[in-house]
Order: C-alpha cells, then structure tokens, then sequence
C-alpha cells in the first residue's frame, strides 16, 4: 500500500518572517487524514528571513531533527549547547524530560532553508541530549539517524532510521523497509517511484511495498525514513 502527500497539497503558514510547508498536521493546520506516518510526526519544510527565526521554546518526549538545506541555524538550548548548524549538517536533538531552545538564521543578508523533522520517541522520560554532524555521502544510500549510531551517524531513541539518497540521471534503486514501513520525501529532482512521478517536496509512504525508483534527468536527492510498525 502507497500512500502519496504532494508538495502543493501539504500545510502551509505564512507568518511573514518564515514560511513553511507541513507534510503532516502542525501547528494551525490539522488534518486527520495527515497525522504522521508511523513515527514520523513532522517533516516542516522551512524557510527562514535573514536575522529571524523561533525565539525560546519549549519541547518534551521528542526526537527532533533538523537538516540544514541552504544557509545555517544558529542553535542555542537549556542544555547549554550554543552551535552553528550549516548546510549539509545533520542535528538531533532529545527533548525527553523538557529541553528549551531558539533557532535563528544566522546570515543577515540570505534566507535559511531547512527541514524540522520529528519522531516519536519509544520511551518518555529520557534525558535531553544534542548531537550535530555533517555525513558525507557515500554510495546511493547514507544513513543519517539510526538507532544504534552506525556508519557514523548521529543516534535516535525509536527503531527508526533516516537516510539520504542520491542518485544520478536515469539510475535505478529499490528501496524496502526492514519492518515494511517506509517514508521517501524529495528534496531535489525528480524521481519515478512504483508508477508515481515524484518532484521536490512530495512524500510517499509504503506499507509492505518495496519501492522501485528510476532517477529522473537532473538526478535526484531525497530522504529515506525506515520506520517501525505502529508510531513507537
């Protein structure tokens, strides 16, 4: 079972200083339909003005992960983590029990372009805890966040693991999920998946159906979500 989310049909919020598209319920926008996908509970695609960004907040008993696209976040929390988060930089971060933190562009003069992503952690209570890494890409698939820190990455506390795929013009790759749970979510290029045309922006979950993917002419660059049965 497929199950597609177009980039034009996701949420949107305009609040002048960040605009954002949500691929699952978030904030104002709720739709029952569109809840999360397993885990996975939030991909906000964000673009952020020069100088701006989220002030002091709060989060509890979540995994939060932001992948930088264009530009860089500068970071600051109560765990007394104050970091620059450039392109290409992968950062999670554990809200277990009760983390606050703000998130600003720190160029004045360009936009910042990122992903929030959020999974649902397997336990409540955890201790808060940061971890940041840039993660060459080496071959088609690269992981990103797992559950045991593997290949380098950086780790989650769920069984759920996130990959960047590349791939160039015209190749193909299939894609199956361990538990048969999988999300793609395209963020360059184009790509035909099981008889769908994705582009950038668009989501396809799959439910104990392997993906088959033929890259399109530009090539394409997404990311890979292997998720458990269930959301934990």
């Amino acid at each position: 079972m497929l199950y597609l989310r177009r980039a034009d049909e996701r949420g949107k919020a305009d609040f002048g200083w960040l605009e954002s598209r949500h691929s699952f319920s978030f904030g104002h926008y709720h739709d029952p339909k569109h809840m999360g996908f397993s885990a996975l509970r939030v991909i906000n695609d964000d673009t952020v003005a020069p100088g701006a960004g989220f002030g002091t907040h709060g989060h509890r008993d979540m995994e939060i992960i932001s992948y930088v696209l264009s530009g860089a976040i500068a970071h600051k929390d109560s765990m007394g983590n104050q970091f620059v988060v450039p392109a290409g930089d992968v950062q999670r971060m554990t809200a277990g029990t009760g983390v606050t933190h703000s998130e600003y562009n720190d160029s004045k003069t360009d936009p910042l372009k990122f992903l929030q992503i959020w999974i649902i952690p397997n336990q409540r209570g955890l201790e808060p805890g940061y971890e940041q890494k840039a993660i060459p890409q080496r071959g088609p698939l690269t992981p990103l966040v797992t559950p045991d820190g593997r290949d380098g990455s950086l780790t989650v506390h769920q069984e759920a693991s996130m990959h960047r795929l590349q791939l160039p013009a015209g190749a193909s790759f299939a894609l199956s999920a361990e538990k048969g749970v999988g999300y793609l979510h395209l963020l360059e290029g184009d790509v035909e998946a099981n008889g769908n045309h994705l582009s950038a922006g668009d989501g396809l979950g799959t439910l104990d159906e392997p993906l088959s993917l033929e890259a399109g002419a530009g090539g394409v660059t997404a990311l890979w979500f292997d998720l458990p049965r269930g959301d934990s």
